[in-house]
């Protein structure tokens, strides 16, 4: 089986894929690439969800890339107005002519030796094996499974004679008009579902074991808006994107900060929609401190209006079984249902479940640890995206994309074939988990991802400050990078950071 040889190899072709192959192509344009997506189409999770009422849960204009101006009217977007923008951004810049659809990726084995990965990808439904050699491997799968979320199993499940339906896998033909829908959960997507199967269902439920912070925000950005009126489009748009960097980061200190002043503040934003002498502290009273998860946005108050109307509601309360007619509760109550959504999670998965072996071993990601949050502990030439989670995963992938190419631009410079991050035992000390994060989607998969380390630059830090001048403007010869032109200088002497 012949090999197709790429200065650098991409995997997946969702918003950080994407935007990945904009910044090669404008700083690398000299370096050949490829972007392997295992779907049939571009874009990630804005092409594989397709619930009622999807939409982002950032603002667009730092969900947006910063190279192309978001210009729709709302900023809290609904999900096909973003699939939208991916498709248009890959077709303007020609990214698009670049992916390889249908095909996914296996394998990756690293050769100190050769100094390239070669990686094993199966193609179409035949799964027919293909093979890549690559200078670099920039892994931009994300971190969720898309082959399912997460699903428990509940009693009495086969008894129930209505449809029980997962938002990851949403049906087509799926007709809740007219129908009580029970939504089993309370994080985003529940959030998000309950306002958007209210406009047609007879009656929507929320169901939560224990309630989530959750605030309103417009859907539309006043300020923004203003901008776009009275500036060049992409002036405005850098204004907007760093206005809204600068609130979430100021946001995000308050809640940690002064959590109980945080709290006072989302419930006098939830008693504008909510009446006077509504059950706050059964629905809306979490037991843990603001951003140990992440907040919800329900733009302008959606959620809220639709219980407010009678449309929907929420109970708090553990499931005891499911029963023909519905759900029966640990306290004796029966949510009569003809539709239940499991609105339960997602699963996590690590560099797109890749298997990666460098020069013979088999690299167990668990007990690897993260570079800048980019790169892993010995392994060469391989970097993965990772976003934020208490921000728009755009700000950190952009970052993160950027680095990559300064980095590859540094090898050229110095001649250099390989790059290894290595740390000592007091870099590690404690080890740390790689995503700081207490939802459950989190907590069930930590031990299959990479953990961070002490200090900088080991440390991830969730700051778009920090990042910005770590990735963007520090020195790439930090002095932690080992570069190497061969495997014999590699194994003799590695280079570390030439200035």
């Amino acid at each position: 089986m012949a090999a197709e040889h790429l200065d650098v190899l991409v995997v997946g072709a969702g918003l950080s894929g994407i935007g990945a192959g904009y910044y090669l192509q404008r700083r690398l344009p000299g370096k050949s690439y490829a972007i392997l997506e295992s779907r049939a189409e571009l874009g990630g999770t804005w092409s594989l969800f397709r619930y009622p009422g999807i939409r982002s849960d950032s603002d667009m204009y730092t969900f947006g890339y910063s190279f192309r101006p978001w210009t729709a009217d709302k900023s809290i977007s609904d999900g096909d107005l973003i699939l939208n923008y991916l498709r248009e951004t890959a077709a303007e810049h020609g990214i698009d002519r670049h992916i390889r659809y249908r095909q996914r990726a296996l394998s990756a084995t690293w050769s100190s030796r050769d100094a390239h990965w070669l990686v094993e990808a199966e193609a179409g439904e035949a799964k027919e094996r293909r093979q890549y050699c690559c200078k670099f491997l920039y892994l931009c799968c994300g971190y969720y499974d898309y082959a399912g979320g997460h699903a428990p199993e509940f009693p009495g499940r086969d008894e129930f004679r209505g449809a029980v339906v997962h938002p990851q896998a949403w049906p087509e033909d799926l007709d809740y008009a007219g129908k009580r829908v029970v939504v089993i959960g309370s994080g985003a997507t529940a959030v998000t579902l309950v306002p958007a199967m209210a406009a047609a269902a007879a009656h929507v439920t929320m169901l939560q074991r224990s309630p989530t912070y959750v605030t309103s925000l417009p859907a539309r950005d006043a300020v923004a808006t203003w901008l776009r009126r009275h500036l060049p489009a992409r002036a405005a748009h850098r204004l907007a994107r760093a206005k809204n960097i600068a609130l979430t980061m100021f946001f995000f200190a308050f809640a940690r900060g002064a959590p109980e002043a945080f709290k006072r503040l989302i419930r006098h934003a939830q008693k504008k929609f909510l009446p006077a002498d509504y059950a706050f502290d059964t629905h809306f009273n979490p037991s843990y401190q603001p951003w140990d998860q992440r907040l919800c946005l329900v733009p302008d108050g959606d959620l809220f209006k639709s219980i407010r109307a009678g449309k929907a509601s929420i109970v708090t309360d553990r499931i005891d079984t499911f029963t023909a007619e519905g759900v029966r509760l640990q306290s004796g109550q029966t949510l009569p249902a003809d539709v239940i959504v499991t609105a339960t999670g997602l699963k996590l998965q690590a560099c797109g479940g890749l298997r990666i072996d460098v020069d013979g071993r088999t690299l167990d990601l668990g007990r690897s640890h993260t570079y800048k949050g980019v790169m892993l502990s010995d392994v060469p030439n391989l970097a993965f995206c990772v976003g934020y989670t208490n921000a728009s995963w755009t700000l950190r992938a952009d970052l993160a994309s950027q680095f990559v190419c300064r980095l590859i631009a540094h090898m050229d410079r110095h001649g250099f074939a390989q790059v290894v991050p290595k740390a000592t035992a007091a870099d590690l000390e404690p080890s740390l988990p790689l995503l700081d994060f207490k939802s459950g989607y989190v907590l069930r998969a930590l031990d299959e991802f990479p953990q961070q380390g002490a200090r900088a630059p080991w440390r991830l830090r969730q700051n778009y400050l920090v990042d910005l001048f770590g990735l963007k403007f520090g020195a790439v010869a930090d002095g932690t990078l080992a570069f190497s032109r061969t495997a014999t200088d590699a194994a003799a002497e590695p280079r570390k950071a030439a200035a």
